[in-house]
């Protein structure tokens, strides 16, 4: 999860409705926007937050007008059960993060099935959120810190932590690591 605000948050699920609405792939819509698929990637995960003439070039891709965008209330996702191939790829690298629903729009909680390739990590850089987050390891080790503290964790062995403490997560020992967690609220 990175560091993100409520704003850049919602504006990417925004984009990200209105984009699926339309039927295009981010492949698509950046082609027509003329910009790279990353950069639409980053928007929607609310990694990114877009200048106003950048949005209103994306939109164009769409053709959606900004005050049409901007008023457009996606329907929340009414999936109950979700096979593991339904789950939304959100991470990216060494580091897996499939999330239970594509649309956590009106949602209070996210639940990731996380997974750290051989000295994946979330980053050097240690980020936080204005949530809860908790989860318990599958199988390999995670070296977690939070704050001061530092803990590596096992198959079984969980945390539980207020978000807005600076936190790291990276994969340590000889075999991948598998972990289930939950953010409330969701954030990323």
């Amino acid at each position: 999860m990175q560091n993100t605000n409520i704003e850049d948050m919602e504006l990417g699920q925004r984009l990200r409705a209105v984009r699926e609405q339309a039927g295009l792939s981010q492949r698509a819509l950046a082609k027509r926007a003329d910009v790279t698929n990353s950069t639409i990637s980053l928007i929607e995960s609310g990694k990114v937050n877009p200048s106003v003439g950048a949005l209103r070039r994306i939109l164009q891709g769409i053709p959606i007008g900004m005050s049409e965008f901007f008023a457009f209330e996606p329907e929340p996702e009414k999936t109950v059960f979700y096979a593991a191939e339904e789950l939304t790829e959100i991470g990216k690298g060494g580091l897996s993060l499939k999330q239970v629903g594509g649309n956590l729009i009106g949602r209070q909680l996210m639940i990731l099935l996380e997974t750290y390739e051989l000295n994946a990590d979330t980053g050097r850089v240690m980020y936080g959120h204005e949530a809860e987050e908790g989860g318990i390891v599958i199988s390999g080790r995670v070296e977690v810190t939070v704050g001061h503290e530092r803990k590596i964790l096992g198959p079984g062995d969980a945390y539980y932590f207020d978000s807005r403490s600076p936190h790291r997560f990276r994969q340590v020992g000889p075999e991948k690591c598998v972990l289930v967690s939950a953010c409330t609220p969701p954030s990323f």
